[in-house]
């Protein structure tokens, strides 16, 4: 598994990662968010803020992070490629990017909804603490904290 900064070649396998995951993400509900989500990544890649965990060809994990907000704004890893470690090598090359001693910030649903529990605990194991309560997309988040 090769973790690396994802490019426009990378797009077609990125979205076809994101359809198979987007019931997990509250906003990527219609064609329309979508097609939004696809513009979105094309410009994270081309300011070098995309990262893809790539096998044979095949995007199996992908995340999206801002270097200047000090954030966390996409992970996700192909349902029969988990339990495999890529999340989380996926966050460590992301952190190389990030400045050193800026704490890093993800959101991700709020304790007690089922489709969390997992981002949660991953998050957790990282070192991540629980933030403030928000909201996304019309969904109830919250904020976890990397202190760097």
């Amino acid at each position: 598994m090769k973790i690396r900064l994802g490019n426009e070649g990378d797009i077609e396998g990125w979205m076809r990662l994101v359809e198979k995951v987007k019931q997990d993400f509250p906003g990527l509900e219609t064609e329309k968010a979508l097609a939004e989500h696809r513009n979105t990544v094309l410009d994270f890649m081309r300011h070098g803020s995309a990262v893809c965990a790539e096998e044979e060809g095949k995007i199996a994990g992908a995340l999206l992070f801002s270097e200047k907000d000090g954030a966390l704004c996409f992970l996700a890893v192909d349902p029969q490629e988990r339990r495999r470690h890529i999340a989380g090598r996926m966050v460590e090359y992301m952190l190389t990017f990030m400045e050193p001693g800026k704490d890093v910030v993800v959101t991700t649903y709020r304790e007690g909804v089922p489709e969390g529990i997992a981002a949660r605990a991953f998050y957790k194991r990282l070192g991540f603490v629980e933030g403030r309560l928000t909201e996304e997309f019309g969904s109830p988040v919250q904020e976890f904290i990397l202190p760097r």
